[in-house]
């Protein structure tokens, strides 16, 4: 479950634990899994997997090399510290997203959300700071191709998802 700053509902979803690695946790959804948030609901096209990262602030979603409707292959949502309470995980969302479109075009999405909200929302200083590093962060890793946000990483996962 996400919300956005102040608590406000944001997605929610149910998705299946797969395990671990060194990045960190890995949950799966299936294609037909029901995202809805507010105004919005929408059914995965494809199986896809998130990482939880053990250390960071970010979700990182990647989908399977196929054609889809929107056009992502990885899809990283800046957040707060994602956290686990029992099997339900926590993120508050703070607009910026780091984005590998289909054609191979890395960028961040949602700058101007993310200026909007850091003053009408109240951002304080240092969760502004923190997003623009993790952001940074991120788009560097995601244009390298740097594990987890590698092809082989997610791709095993996949795989887990998968086989159950």
């Amino acid at each position: 479950m996400t919300t956005k700053w102040g608590r406000r509902p944001h997605w929610e979803f149910d998705g299946l634990f797969l395990g671990g690695d060194g990045h960190g946790h890995w949950v799966g959804f299936r294609e037909g899994t029901r995202f809805s948030r507010p105004g919005a609901t929408f059914v995965a096209e494809h199986d896809h997997v998130t990482l939880v990262p053990e250390h960071g602030s970010f979700l990182a979603t990647f989908f399977p090399d196929q054609p889809s409707r929107h056009g992502f292959r990885v899809y990283v949502d800046v957040t707060d510290r994602p956290r686990w309470e029992g099997t339900t995980l926590h993120a508050v969302d703070l607009d910026l997203d780091v984005v590998r479109l289909d054609d191979g075009t890395v960028c961040v999405d949602d700058e101007d959300e993310f200026a909007e909200h850091r003053v009408d929302l109240g951002y304080p200083p240092e969760v502004v700071a923190g997003a623009e590093a993790t952001c940074a962060a991120v788009l560097a890793g995601v244009r390298r191709g740097a594990a987890p946000f590698d092809a082989t990483t997610p791709a095993s996962w996949l795989a887990v998802l998968r086989s159950l």
